[in-house]
């Protein structure tokens, strides 16, 4: 036991010793050789990588198959697990059950009798934008990609060294204006993609109202029950329901730009802190993002989760019914 427990100390020893010679040397190329990377441009738009006939592939698009094939692979090797026979998980398969069965247990308490069916909207919704939000933390992301010239407009000159397998260095200016596009983009960072969630968890929202109260879950929106046998309160009433229907179109905007607003910001916050920086405190924003993009995640799938519930149950006269 103190054997492996020394073995273990004398691996962290030699990590850390393989983290410092990679600092100075970047120090080396940076400094003396005059290398140093070019920065991403900060831009709310997704940038174009390249093309498939007239059909545009972004940096976020790519990102955001590239998270879809590492939840298929941890789903597999899950499954794979579970299918072992092992008593006891371990590992990511042990974390994934035990994330898993806490989100079950928090949309039974909440959907009741609806769980089976809302459940897989939370649990998916969950992972998939935490896939994507940790998509950040990956070495490259945002910082390896193509020459963009676009920009150019003449101020200072970039020498590019191109060696070998097409990698290309610059030095020169410092001044030059040329920009890189990223092959990789954290997908919620686009718009796009955040108002694309947030159009399906409101939609759907609407279509398990609907599957649970039938149609009479639109008199939540249109109440014209005491219009006129009590005018004061049917007036009442339907405003009440109008502020509902616009209740519904708010929360699009407050899903989609909630999630892009803090993973945007923390992309912004990584970039200038890289810059003036680049040692030790992007660390210390990189473990903030960590958590930021974990919280982003329940937070969206858990607000997901209590709008379909609350769609389910009854409300006024129905809520007796149901």
């Amino acid at each position: 036991m103190e054997e492996t427990q020394s073995r273990g100390w004398r691996l962290w020893q030699y990590k850390r010793i393989w983290v410092l010679v990679l600092i100075i040397l970047s120090y080396y190329f940076a400094c003396v050789l005059g290398i140093r990377p070019l920065p991403p441009p900060i831009t709310l738009a997704p940038e174009t990588v390249t093309t498939i006939g007239s059909f545009p592939i972004t940096n976020t698009l790519i990102a955001s198959w590239l998270a879809m094939i590492i939840l298929f692979i941890v789903a597999f090797g899950v499954r794979r697990a579970v299918n072992s026979g092992e008593l006891v998980p371990s590992g990511i398969t042990g974390a994934i059950e035990a994330i898993v069965e806490i989100l079950h247990n928090m949309t039974e308490a909440t959907a009741g009798k609806w769980t089976r069916q809302i459940f897989p909207w939370f649990a998916t919704i969950f992972f998939f934008v935490l896939a994507v939000n940790w998509m950040e933390l990956l070495p490259g992301v945002e910082s390896i990609g193509v020459l963009d010239t676009s920009h150019y407009h003449g101020e200072g000159h970039c020498e590019l060294n191109e060696l070998v397998g097409g990698i290309t260095l610059v030095t020169g200016d410092p001044d030059c204006s040329e920009n890189i596009i990223p092959f990789l983009r954290v997908a919620s960072t686009d718009l796009n993609f955040t108002l694309a969630l947030a159009l399906l968890s409101v939609i759907f929202t609407q279509i398990y109202g609907v599957r649970a109260l039938g149609i009479s879950y639109f008199t939540k929106f249109f109440n014209f029950k005491t219009m006129f046998t009590v005018p004061m309160l049917g007036v009442i009433d339907f405003a009440v329901g109008l502020l509902e229907l616009i209740s519904e179109f708010a929360k699009i905007l407050s899903f989609a730009f909630r999630l892009f607003g803090n993973i945007f910001a923390g992309s912004v916050l990584l970039l200038v802190i890289g810059s003036l920086v680049p040692v030790f405190v992007p660390s210390a924003i990189l473990l903030l993002e960590f958590f930021i993009g974990a919280i982003q995640a329940i937070v969206f799938g858990m607000l997901t989760m209590v709008f379909m519930s609350q769609a389910t149950q009854g409300h006024g006269d129905h809520a007796e019914e149901h």
